[in-house]
């Protein structure tokens, strides 16, 4: 007996693409993207795995996060700068295929120029802090 997308035994979960709910709410959700959550809950002790899909023109502002996280772009390009403070030139361009990390306390900033879909990882509870000048409240 298949079970699908949801825990056939501790630690097990089989997804195709269309069985993977999208929603436009969760945790790390911003107004203006979509998150799918694979296992875990990233506002819960333990371990989580997350999707999340940006249109193009997104940007977040500098922020850091409550846990460290991994990060693989899955499609689109994604760009990427570490510090309290956007600088254009800072950017780097990480393709489909690539890996970076996001250190817990780290402030960074991302910018969004095409549609892109990234899968985090990490070990929760996860929190974002926009941090630097102008930072949201």
């Amino acid at each position: 007996m298949a079970l699908v997308g949801q825990a056939a035994e501790p630690g097990v979960v089989v997804l195709t693409p269309s069985e993977m709910k999208w929603s436009s709410q969760g945790g790390l959700a911003l107004p203006g993207l979509e998150q799918a959550i694979l296992i875990g809950d990233p506002t819960k002790p333990g371990p989580y795995t997350i999707r999340l899909k940006f249109p193009a023109g997104f940007k977040v502002a500098p922020h850091t996060h409550t846990d460290s996280r991994e990060i693989t772009i899955l499609s689109g390009t994604w760009y990427t700068g570490y510090g309290e403070k956007v600088e254009a030139a800072a950017l780097k361009k990480l393709p489909a295929g690539s890996f970076y990390t996001e250190p817990a306390g780290v402030p960074h900033y991302v910018e969004i120029r095409e549609p892109t879909v990234i899968q985090v990882s990490g070990i929760g509870p996860s929190g974002r802090k926009f941090v630097g000048p102008g930072a949201p409240k």
